[in-house]
């Protein structure tokens, strides 16, 4: 696999690039570049977030600034983030994005009234390594949800599931728990 030189991370559709859970991140992979982003709606102070395809041009639009902004080559990034910003940056790697690999913490597999509406017709395009961090009580995948639907994605694909966790991560412990499992999986690339 690719040494990875740097990530770059979005948050979900109600949080901000200053989420405690990508502020553990960024200040775990310190000295190794980490460029938190929010997309331009949120930037501008609008709400609710455009819908998903609005969103994955705006991030094809943008990836060589962020990559440059972090100095890397983008094929040496990993791109994710939580919720609806991870989803966003595994539509783009489908759609041709390059990225070394995905990280997607809290992937919202379908929402938490509509099981039956899969947010996963992109994941035959995905070929990036792509680890999926989510908690085992999340309304919006279930563990087990997960299994049946990640085998369509044709890069390596690793699952973890934190006991108790639900949609956004409640203590610090979960947050240091995602940290650690974060960092095993970056340290597979070198």
């Amino acid at each position: 696999m690719t040494a990875i030189e740097g990530l770059i991370l979005m948050p979900g559709a109600g949080g901000t690039k200053d989420h405690p859970t990508l502020l553990a991140l960024e200040e775990a992979f310190s000295p190794l570049p980490v460029l938190r982003h929010e997309f331009s709606y949120r930037r501008e102070g609008r709400r609710p977030p455009p819908r998903a395809p609005k969103l994955v041009t705006e991030l094809l639009d943008d990836c060589e600034e962020l990559t440059r902004k972090l100095g890397c080559d983008p094929k040496t990034v990993i791109f994710g983030g939580r919720s609806m910003g991870g989803r966003i940056c595994s539509m783009a790697a489908a759609e041709g994005m390059p990225a070394a690999g995905l990280l997607l913490l809290s992937y919202p597999l379908h929402p938490p009234t509509n099981p039956e509406k899969l947010r996963v017709e992109h994941f035959a395009n995905i070929e990036s390594p792509t680890l999926f961090v989510s908690g085992n009580n999340d309304p919006f995948g279930s563990p087990q949800e997960f299994k049946q639907q990640t085998s369509s994605i044709k890069g390596k694909v690793t699952t973890k599931f934190l006991d108790g966790g639900r949609h956004d991560p409640s203590s610090r412990a979960h947050i240091a728990s995602i940290v650690d499992v974060v960092s095993a999986w970056v340290s597979t690339f070198s």
